[in-house]
């Protein structure tokens, strides 16, 4: 541990060597999130509005039920129209499986997905269940109350 950056041990089974050696790394030492790149053999070019499922080429084990990974679309790609079609996705940690990825193209032209191309990427965050009260009325009413979409002014 270095900083205010806390370790998180997660174990993860690659499913390829070319895997293992390019995905799941921070960019800089501040980075919050890990690179995931796309485990396919082969160029995959999606058009507008296309959306396909991307497979990583690794399964994680989180090891703690307090924990939940969040896959993002990578800012540069994001700034091109290729974002995740469910915008965040979310990896309980009680999943196992190949991580996969919803990948769309939102913009008006082509993309090509490069073998092993950096798409997304991982980070890790606290989760909190809730438990519902049902009530009849809050025991406090804020000074927004119900005041919803553009009621700010913004």
């Amino acid at each position: 541990m270095t900083g205010l950056t806390a370790c998180l041990n997660v174990q993860v089974i690659y499913l390829n060597d070319k895997i293992r050696e390019l995905s799941l790394k921070y960019g800089t030492e501040g980075s919050a999130c890990a690179d995931v790149c796309a485990d396919i053999s082969e160029p995959v070019t999606l058009q507008p509005g296309e959306f396909r499922l991307i497979g990583t080429g690794f399964r994680l084990n989180i090891r703690n039920r307090q924990i939940v990974a969040k896959v993002y679309p990578r800012s540069g790609l994001g700034c091109k129209g290729i974002v995740l079609r469910n915008t965040v996705g979310i990896i309980d940690s009680d999943y196992q499986g190949e991580v996969k990825l919803p990948v769309v193209n939102t913009s008006d032209k082509p993309f090509t997905i490069e073998p092993y191309m950096r798409i997304a990427q991982i980070g890790f965050f606290p989760v909190f269940q809730a438990a519902f009260e049902e009530v009849a009325d809050f025991d406090v009413t804020t000074a927004r109350g119900s005041d919803g979409f553009g009621s700010t002014g913004h």
